[in-house]
């Protein structure tokens, strides 16, 4: 069975960035400019409502329906704890 990731824990830290933390401890802000682009996450691009996430299915959620792939958000996060 291949490993899943998920994210445990979500805090806002300004702009379009959320610092994650992944259930084996894992953790790093991620800045999310990156991924608003298209219908589906032009929403996000306002900061209140960027701010309206929630953890669903082991990921970052809004309420329109648009979240990242847990597995994307843990290669980011540790690709950046070396930094």
């Amino acid at each position: 069975m291949e490993f899943l990731p998920t994210v445990t824990r979500a805090e806002y830290r300004g702009g379009h960035r959320i610092h994650l933390t992944f259930h084996d401890g894992t953790s790093s802000t991620i800045d999310f400019d990156q991924w608003l682009v298209g219908p589906i996450f032009e929403p996000l691009e306002d900061a209140e409502y960027f701010q309206r996430f929630f953890l669903d299915g082991g990921t970052v959620s809004w309420p329109n329906g648009a979240d990242i792939a847990p597995e994307t958000l843990y290669a980011l996060a540790k690709s950046s704890e070396a930094t």
